[in-house]
C-alpha cells in the first residue's frame, strides 16, 4: 500500500512537469505564429495590398505586334526641351543607363544612343515605394518605357546630355531585361583616354574586351557619333560625286584571278574550281569605263589576305572607288578626286560637328586642316624633302611607313595641311595596270592620297590599249587567260581612264585622329579576328 501511493505521487508528479512543459511550448509556438502573422501583416501593407501604383510598373509581356499602342506619344531624348511648358505627358523609350534608389526615391539616367536625361521617381500620390523600390532594381542596358512629365531644373544636370530638364516618372515598364552582370559597364568604356590627367581614374576597358563585346561597346556616346560620321562620309562621297555626272555600280565580289596579281588574295572553292575573293573592284570600273558609262563609282567590301597586324590594316574593309574617263591628261582625274575629298572634309565639318564633338569628348581630337585647293607633290619631290630631314631612301623605292609619317609632318610643318597629294609614283612598285610615264619609263602616272601622314587612297591612269595591256600583264607574271574577258573588254574601243580607291575606315580614322583602325570599323576583320 506504501508502494502504491508512492507511485501515484510520483505520477502525478511527473504529470504536472510534462503539463507545464507542455504549456511552455504552447505559449512558444503562440508567440511564434504571432510573429509570423505580424511579418506577414507588415509585407503585404508594405509591397502588395496597399501598393496603390500597381499596374503602373513591372515587366511588360514580350512585344509580339500584337497591339500597336498608336495612343502613346513618343517623344525622342534630344527633343524633350520642346515639351517644357506643355501640360502633357510623353512617353520614352531608352536603356537604362544608371540607377540609384535612396530612401523614397530613385534617380535614373536613360539613355538613347548618345543622348541622355534623368529621371527621378518619388514616393506620393501616385508612385508607390514598391515602385521606387522596382525601378532601383531594373539591371543597367535593359530597356525600358516610361510615361513622365518633362520639368525645367534651376541648375543644370551636368551628367546629361538633356541638362536643362528631367522627367518626373509616373509610369515604368521593363521591355526587355538585360543581364544583371555585363562583361563591361558602358560608363568604363566612355572614360576618356588622358594621358595627361593624373588625377582621372585609371580604368580602361582593353581593345580586346570591347572587340569581344562588341554590341555593348558600340553603345558608348564616341562610337556611336563614329559610326554616324562614317555614314556621313559615305553619303557625302555619293552625293558629291552623283553632283558631277557619276554613276554608282555594284561589282563582283567572287572573281577568278587576282585583282592586283600577287599572293594577297583570299582562294574560295567554287563548286568544282577555286576562285578569289577580290581585292579591288578595278578591273569591273575599267570594263563600265569601256561600256561608256563615262563616270562611276562604287560602295562595297574590298579583301586584301595581308598577315599584318598593325594599327592601320584589316583583312576586311569598304572601298570607296572611282573611275572616269579623261579628254587628254590624268590629272583632270586627279583633280576631280583631290576636290571631292576637299567637299567631304568641309561636308564633315559643317554637318557633323556634333558628332566630332562627342567624339572628342572621350579621345583627343585635333581639328583636321586641309587646303583648298589640296597640295600636290610629286614623289620626287617627297624623297627629297625625306633626304634633307636625314633619311636614306631610294627613288624607285616605295614608302615605308615610318617614311609616310614623317613626310607627312614635314609637309605639315611647311604647308600647315594634314592632307596632300604625292603624284609620279615609280613604275616598278605599281599594279600590272598602271600607265607608265611618257616622259620618263621609270615612273607611272600614278598617285597616292595622305591623310596625317597616312595613305587613304592609291590611284592612276588606267592602260586602255589591250595589246600594251597584255605586255604589262606578262611582265607581272599574270595568266592573261585568267583576265581575258578583261582585256577583251578594250579591244572594241575604250576611252583613256583612271581612279582610285579609298579605304573607308581609314578616311575615318585618321579625320579624326584616331590610333587603331578597329575604332572605325564596326566588326573588324585581321589575320586574328574573325568574330564577332
Amino acid at each position: 500500500m506504501v508502494e502504491d501511493k508512492e507511485n501515484v505521487a510520483n505520477g502525478e508528479q511527473v504529470s504536472k512537469k510534462g503539463a507545464k512543459k507542455q504549456a511552455k511550448a504552447a505559449k512558444k509556438a503562440e508567440q511564434k505564429a504571432e510573429n509570423a502573422s505580424a511579418a506577414a501583416a507588415n509585407n503585404a501593407g508594405g509591397d502588395s495590398a496597399e501598393d496603390h501604383a500597381a499596374g503602373r510598373y513591372g515587366l511588360s509581356e514580350m512585344i509580339q505586334s500584337k497591339d500597336k499602342r498608336s495612343e502613346r506619344n513618343f517623344v525622342p531624348v534630344h527633343e524633350l526641351s520642346g515639351q517644357l511648358g506643355t501640360a502633357g505627358l510623353v512617353w520614352v523609350r531608352g536603356r537604362v543607363h544608371t540607377s540609384r534608389a535612396k530612401g523614397k526615391q530613385c534617380f535614373l539616367i536613360l539613355r538613347q544612343q548618345s543622348s541622355t536625361v534623368q529621371c527621378i521617381l518619388a514616393v506620393g500620390d501616385i508612385i508607390s515605394k514598391q515602385m521606387v523600390k522596382f525601378a532601383g532594381n531594373i539591371p543597367k542596358e535593359s530597356i525600358i518605357d516610361i510615361q513622365a512629365k518633362p520639368v525645367a531644373v534651376s541648375s543644370k544636370i551636368e551628367s546629361c546630355t538633356e541638362q536643362s530638364l528631367e522627367l518626373c516618372v509616373e509610369q515604368i515598364f521593363v521591355i526587355s531585361q538585360a543581364k544583371p552582370q555585363l562583361p563591361l559597364q558602358i560608363e568604363d568604356a566612355s572614360r576618356p583616354e588622358n594621358a595627361d590627367d593624373a588625377d582621372g581614374l585609371n580604368i580602361r576597358v582593353n581593345q580586346d574586351t570591347r572587340l569581344d563585346n562588341r554590341v555593348l561597346d558600340l553603345r558608348t556616346p564616341a562610337n556611336q557619333a563614329i559610326f554616324r560620321l562614317e555614314a556621313g562620309v559615305c553619303r557625302l562621297f555619293r552625293d558629291i560625286l552623283t553632283e558631277q555626272g557619276f554613276t554608282e555600280i555594284h561589282t563582283p565580289k567572287i572573281i577568278s584571278a587576282a585583282s592586283e596579281g600577287g599572293a594577297n588574295v583570299f582562294t574560295v572553292s567554287y563548286f568544282k574550281d577555286s576562285a578569289y575573293l577580290a581585292q579591288s573592284p578595278q578591273l569591273y570600273k575599267q570594263m563600265a569605263i569601256a561600256a561608256d558609262f563615262d563616270k562611276v563609282y562604287t560602295v562595297g567590301a574590298v579583301f586584301r589576305a595581308e598577315d599584318s597586324n598593325t594599327h592601320r590594316h584589316l583583312t576586311e574593309f569598304v572601298g570607296l572607288d572611282l573611275e572616269m574617263a579623261f579628254k587628254y591628261h590624268y590629272h583632270e582625274v586627279l583633280h576631280t578626286i583631290g576636290n571631292t575629298f576637299t567637299a567631304i572634309f568641309k561636308g564633315l565639318r559643317d554637318k557633323y560637328a556634333r558628332e566630332i564633338e562627342s567624339v572628342g569628348q572621350q579621345y583627343k581630337v585635333d581639328a583636321f586642316k586641309f587646303l583648298e585647293p589640296p597640295l600636290i607633290l610629286q614623289f620626287a619631290e617627297g624623297v627629297a624633302m625625306l633626304r634633307e630631314a636625314g633619311v636614306e631612301t631610294g627613288d624607285e623605292e616605295d614608302l615605308s611607313t615610318p617614311n609616310e609619317k614623317l613626310l607627312g609632318r614635314l609637309v605639315k610643318a611647311k604647308y600647315d595641311t594634314d592632307f596632300y597629294i604625292l603624284d609620279k609614283f615609280p613604275l616598278a612598285i605599281r599594279p600590272f595596270y598602271t600607265m607608265p610615264d611618257p616622259n620618263n619609263p621609270v615612273y607611272s602616272n600614278s598617285y597616292d592620297m595622305f591623310m596625317r601622314g597616312e595613305e587613304i587612297l592609291s590611284g592612276a591612269q588606267r592602260i586602255h590599249d589591250p595589246e600594251y595591256l597584255m605586255e604589262r600583264a606578262k611582265h607581272h607574271g599574270i595568266d592573261t587567260s585568267k583576265i581575258a574577258a578583261y582585256i577583251e573588254s578594250f579591244r572594241y574601243g575604250c576611252p583613256p581612264h583612271a581612279g582610285g580607291g579609298i579605304g573607308m575606315e581609314r578616311v575615318v580614322m585618321l579625320y579624326l585622329g584616331l590610333d587603331n583602325i578597329r575604332k572605325t570599323s564596326m566588326f573588324p576583320r585581321d589575320p586574328k579576328r574573325l568574330t564577332p
